[in-house]
Order: structure tokens, then C-alpha cells, then sequence
């Protein structure tokens, strides 16, 4: 879920703070801190099973995040 409170800082559109998955035998995320600034370009890059698609489904509503923040 996507917290109410604004950030400490007003300069990203976007910031994952502390993010950890795990879902049973596998640490998916570990402490996973993502910041995106306004007119700026991101590419999520990562070997197969980097975590890329946890993140983004933790981003979205997908998956419940175990712990961490999102502004």
C-alpha cells in the first residue's frame, strides 16, 4: 500500500523505501530503496530472478509488501 505521508524530500514523483518480500524459502527483496525524480528516464535492470517483477508487483498493488515504504 502506498503511504499517505509525503516524503522527506519533494523532489521525486516516486520513492521505495526499505522494501523486503520474501515468499516461502526465498528472499525475493531485501531492503530495496528505488527514488525517481520528474523528467528523468529509469531502466530496471537485473539478472532472472533480481527481483524486477516483485518490485514493480509491490509498486502496484500485486503483492503486500512484508516491510518498507512507498510515497
Amino acid at each position: 500500500m502506498v503511504s499517505s505521508t509525503t516524503p522527506s524530500s519533494g523532489e521525486y514523483l516516486l520513492e521505495m523505501s526499505g522494501i523486503n518480500k520474501s515468499f516461502p524459502g526465498v528472499k525475493a527483496l531485501d531492503n530495496v530503496n528505488l527514488k525517481v525524480r520528474p523528467h528523468s528516464i529509469h531502466a530496471l535492470m537485473g539478472e532472472n530472478g533480481a527481483g524486477k517483477s516483485t518490485l514493480l508487483k509491490c509498486l502496484f498493488g500485486i503483492y503486500q509488501k512484508d516491510s518498507g515504504t512507498i510515497w
